[in-house]
């Protein structure tokens, strides 16, 4: 969109979604755990529920494509941008059920699902407590941690289809999200995830917090969380650890402009301070060719690369 598109979209969204939220030409920079991004044309913080279908109704009324992102710890935005409309959920209201169950809406972020949980003396999502990103965002890649994943505690799930002239929202459970290694059927279509339900089991509160604060003893000791980064940025392969593939390949530390393999952990590629989309997806694909060259395996992005 050009500029003065952008501020027409920008004019017509205030109608529904408060002035404060909606920025222009928004750098993506700012809402990565990669710090890596150029501008959004327009970026949306989404607050209320009924924000939702309208974003939905307008976007497909007027041809203009839209991202959905929860905390940004799992994309890498390309330098150029993106076109279009970005909009963060932001929604993090909660309910308890019956049989130890907690309904939870995608914004929430996994630290403070934890913390409640923690505080309500329910176990089960320990594994997730250091993982930096939303609740809608670890539902939707199966995220892992210490043995566990989210399809261990999930029941179920309620998303809109984008693709769904109805919108309607529709429910599935535990088997129907097609649960596998950092994978669901929310990678082979178009949704906006609204919330989950989990199932979690009564525990001492004191348990739960041993078993946290040693996640994120180990989370410390072995990852590189003072940098900048999307997480693990390597898939698991089928019948080898992939980080020891690439530290077998000598390619810790190696670096293209301020993107770094880690020299903490070779699954991570960070940034030391200034890198670029560029950088980082250049150095990708060295460390996919170069452990192809030793090894005769193909390893994949654990990241999502998006914009242009």
């Amino acid at each position: 969109m050009d500029k003065t598109q952008i501020n027409n979209v920008a004019k017509q969204l205030s109608t529904f979604i408060s002035k404060e939220d909606i920025y222009i030409n928004e750098p993506m920079s700012k809402h990565t755990t990669f710090k890596i991004g150029g501008t959004a044309d327009i970026f949306l913080k989404i607050k209320k529920k009924e924000e939702i279908r309208e974003l939905i109704n307008f976007t497909k009324n007027k041809s203009i494509p839209l991202y959905i992102i929860g905390n940004g710890s799992n994309i890498l935005v390309k330098d150029n941008g993106i076109r279009g409309i970005v909009a963060k959920i932001c929604i993090d209201n909660y309910i308890f059920g019956k049989d130890n169950t907690i309904k939870v809406e995608a914004g929430m972020l996994n630290a403070k699902i934890a913390r409640i949980l923690l505080e309500n003396s329910l176990s089960g999502f320990e594994f997730a407590s250091g993982i930096p990103g939303t609740i809608g965002g670890a539902v939707k890649m199966n995220a892992g941690a210490y043995g566990h994943q989210m399809s261990d505690i999930v029941v179920e799930t309620e998303y809109i289809d984008l693709e769904d002239d109805k919108q309607e929202i529709k429910k599935i459970n535990n088997q129907q999200h097609d649960f596998s290694y950092r994978h669901t059927i929310f990678f082979k279509k178009k949704t906006v995830i609204l919330n989950t339900t989990l199932q979690l089991q009564r525990q001492k509160k004191d348990i739960i917090e041993e078993t946290m604060e040693k996640n994120k003893i180990s989370r410390r000791e072995k990852q590189p969380i003072d940098k900048p980064s999307a997480g693990s940025t390597f898939k698991r392969g089928d019948n080898f650890i992939t980080a020891q593939l690439i530290d077998e390949c000598g390619l810790k530390g190696l670096s293209i402009g301020g993107a770094q393999v880690s020299t903490k952990h070779a699954g991570f590629i960070i940034n030391t301070g200034n890198a670029t989309a560029e950088d980082v997806i250049q150095l990708i694909e060295i460390v996919k060719e170069k452990v192809n060259q030793k090894f005769n395996k193909k390893i994949e992005p654990e990241i999502e690369i998006i914009g242009e």
